[in-house]
């Protein structure tokens, strides 16, 4: 059995979720989102990092996986979406993760099936593949998915995926 917290990062809102994946699949732990409302962007991040190590210490995860950074138009948002990975990354590593990274083409592959998936589509895979009675927030959802996408690459089952859709001519 293994619990894997996946992260979403963000300047405002930072997602989170934890799966347990045994041999039965996957299962849901907890999730929820980090709301940053401080004007100052310093206090953000030091929020960021001190939430995720008490949700580290209260839950233990083994493995930790986050979205890689992707280009903005705005260099600004890019920037301070760095930032933000960085306080997270910081906080699972102080905690002894390691961290995986999954770009969100390679995310919504692995949960929805399809790279250009929209988020809703990844909120209502989540939903069902975690078998959970409400759709989650759209963060919490997002991390969720990048948990998802880890287990599924620690058991090659997004490779298995993939080579069968390939043969298909379903992947995209």
């Amino acid at each position: 059995m293994a619990l894997i917290l996946g992260i979403d990062p963000g300047s405002r809102i930072t997602g989170y979720g934890l799966i347990k994946v045994d041999q039965q699949g996957h299962h849901y732990v907890s999730s929820g989102c980090i709301r940053l409302t401080s004007k100052n962007p310093n206090d953000n991040l030091h929020r960021i990092f001190s939430a995720l190590g008490e949700i580290i210490t209260h839950h233990s995860p083994v493995e930790a996986a986050i979205e890689q950074i992707f280009m903005h138009n705005n260099p600004g948002s890019a920037i301070k979406l760095g930032q933000a990975r960085g306080a997270a990354i910081i906080s699972a590593k102080e905690k002894g993760l390691s961290v995986s990274e999954y770009s969100a083409r390679q995310v919504k592959l692995a949960v929805v099936g399809y790279g250009a998936a929209k988020k809703e589509q990844v909120q209502e895979m989540v939903k069902r593949l975690l078998k959970l009675s409400g759709t989650p927030q759209a963060d919490a959802a997002d991390a969720l998915a990048i948990a998802i996408c880890h287990a599924n690459s620690r058991t090659g089952m997004t490779h298995q995926f993939l080579l069968k859709n390939r043969r298909k001519g379903r992947s995209r």
